[in-house]
């Protein structure tokens, strides 16, 4: 099946002649509870129906695509044709207008404020205040050896902070001890909308609720924090934190500019810690189930690196731990699930997609599609080798979204992902801690329910 459909611009498209297949409105219940429960097996059940499947969820119609021409479309070839959608529409009540959030020339004067402080050459000179996290972490991980087990993910969202801090903010992000938590308050609650469909007022006092306005009030303080202790400074710096303090200066009302520079700051601390460090997460329980991996692995951090600390041009010689890091990514990707909703009519796969539809891709379902990937379930890192990546189409993986709004922090994570991984593999081994279960938690990123408990030894 191919793509077939064509940009709007300021044109409505031509109808398309059908609808896509679905299961019929008797399976709604069944849809609504998966939607609740099992969202990974919502997204996988409708890829057995197809590439296109329509389904009824409550009131919504829920247009899902599983294709890499049909992603192309919505996400790039097309993409101004389709805004953010569910969850995050839910999760601006926290988010405000942030990076994530944002649509049209918001989003892009935002975009233009904060890409210079991505750009390689800037990230590049960060290279050591990224390792010299990665060696804090080391040491971290080696005195707790042998005492017990360790929350990976929680020591790994520790250390995606202190690299956000370093590297885009010129920031000490230890003293916010809390803002993890507050992420996680925040998410819980935007699934919670999600799923009810609205249904259920956000004035009542439900325990979600109280954690999600607590979370929100701690986020605005640290942000608040932030601000305060960059002052002056702002005009002299380069990073993040800087540009945006400058950037709202220029809006005629104080009041809208304070709120764009909450929204932007929030965002930029959900995006900037929380994918990486679920990435990183994802892999160390992929190694424990795949020793032969992790020995090869291990052998290239020792080969590439010996004793010492990894410099910015080991990236491209730590070729095999970017392909482990990349299959990870294929297998959980931090980012599951792209909503959007069609602002006009369209054709997708020539398929008809009505103004105002839910429009899902699933990197998760996609990045297991059995036409682009032997053997999907298996964790095989060698499918990143350029022989037998070469021909696969660009948009079967789509780790970092794609079209006008991919990560523009994806290089700075790869960056981290990759000196932190050998790193860690050349000096310790992390197992898991018997009677852990490994479990699955799609919220605004893919996250491990309850962290991911595993025990240190050194080599």
């Amino acid at each position: 099946m191919t793509a077939t459909g064509r940009s709007t611009g300021s044109r409505r498209a031509t109808p398309a002649r059908r609808e896509p297949p679905g299961p019929s409105w008797t399976a709604t219940p069944g849809l609504l509870r998966r939607l609740a429960l099992d969202r990974l097996g919502l997204m996988t059940t409708a890829a057995a129906h197809g590439d296109a499947v329509r389904l009824a969820i409550g009131p919504r119609r829920l247009y899902f695509f599983n294709h890499p021409d049909h992603a192309k479309h919505v996400l790039a070839d097309n993409s101004g044709n389709y805004h953010k959608g569910i969850g995050l529409v839910q999760a601006r009540r926290a988010l405000g207008d942030g990076l994530l959030t944002s649509e049209g020339e918001l989003w892009r004067e935002q975009r233009r404020t904060v890409q210079p402080a991505f750009q390689h050459k800037r990230i590049a000179m960060r290279a050591g205040a990224i390792v010299d996290e990665a060696a804090g972490l080391v040491a971290r991980l080696r005195a707790r050896a042998g005492g017990g087990p360790v929350d990976v993910v929680h020591e790994m969202t520790g250390l995606t902070l202190g690299v956000l801090g370093r590297t885009l903010l010129d920031a000490d992000l230890s003293a916010y001890g809390s803002i993890g938590a507050s992420f996680e308050a925040v998410q819980d609650q935007a699934m919670f909308e999600m799923v009810t469909q609205g249904a259920v007022p956000t004035w009542l006092p439900l325990p979600g609720q109280l954690r999600f306005r607590r979370a929100r009030r701690e986020l605005e303080r640290v942000v608040a924090d932030l601000v305060a202790g960059r002052g002056a400074r702002a005009d002299e710096g380069d990073d993040a934190l800087s540009r945006l303090i400058v950037s709202v200066r220029r809006e005629s009302d104080p009041a809208v500019g304070r709120r764009r520079l909450r929204d932007e700051l929030v965002t930029l601390l959900l995006a900037g810690h929380e994918t990486t460090a679920s990435t990183l997460g994802w892999t160390f329980h992929l190694l424990d189930r795949n020793p032969a991996v992790l020995e090869r692995l291990r052998a290239e951090a020792v080969d590439v690196l010996g004793d010492r600390r990894p410099e910015l041009d080991d990236l491209n010689r730590l070729t095999y731990t970017a392909m482990v890091l990349q299959e990870a990514m294929r297998l959980y990707p931090p980012v599951w699930i792209l909503t959007r909703v069609a602002q006009a009519e369209d054709d997708v796969g020539g398929y008809r997609v009505p103004a105002g539809s839910d429009v899902l891709v699933s990197p998760y379902a996609l990045h297991r599609h059995p036409a682009f990937w032997e053997a999907p379930d298996v964790f095989d890192p060698d499918r990143f080798a350029p022989e037998r990546s070469q021909d696969r189409p660009r948009y079967a993986y789509i780790p970092f979204g794609a079209g006008p709004r991919f990560c523009v922090g994806s290089h700075l994570g790869m960056m981290e992902a990759t000196f932190v991984l050998a790193m860690v593999v050349r000096e310790l081994r992390l197992t898991h801690a018997p009677g852990h279960r490994v479990v699955p938690e799609p919220m605004l990123s893919l996250r491990i329910r309850g962290g991911l408990k595993m025990n240190v030894t050194t080599i």
